[in-house]
């Protein structure tokens, strides 16, 4: 059996309202929805705690932490396109000089991004 589709964010939210209001038990959201009586109280528990948060004025902190991860990691991909670029330069000029510039140590691939 595979796995359902997924609901869209307003019938979700459609279907959690009704059963916080008590119009619906969790089994019969559920049911109407296709999905499984776990997935609907996991909705009521977020609706819940981002209602929680809504009401603690923490509504924005995850955008502005979203947004300043996203600048944090176009910094660090600025910089070590920089060093990249530098290392070379040092490797260019190194050679006609007679120097040998070590190579680099570690993990010299780009990182994963996690999103």
């Amino acid at each position: 059996m595979g796995r359902p589709p997924i609901l869209p964010a307003d019938k979700k939210f459609a279907l959690v309202l009704r059963v916080v209001t008590g119009e619906l038990t969790a089994a019969e959201a559920a049911r109407e929805a296709g999905v499984s009586e776990q997935s609907v109280s996991n909705w009521r528990r977020q609706f819940i705690e981002g209602a929680r948060n809504g009401l603690a004025g923490e509504s924005g902190k995850t955008s502005e932490n979203a947004s300043r991860t996203a600048e944090l990691t176009q910094e660090i991909a600025n910089l070590k396109a920089t060093i990249g670029e530098l290392y070379m330069e040092l490797r260019k000029h190194s050679r006609g000089a007679g120097i040998r510039v070590p190579l680099p140590r570690g993990r010299t691939h780009p990182a994963q991004r996690v999103n």
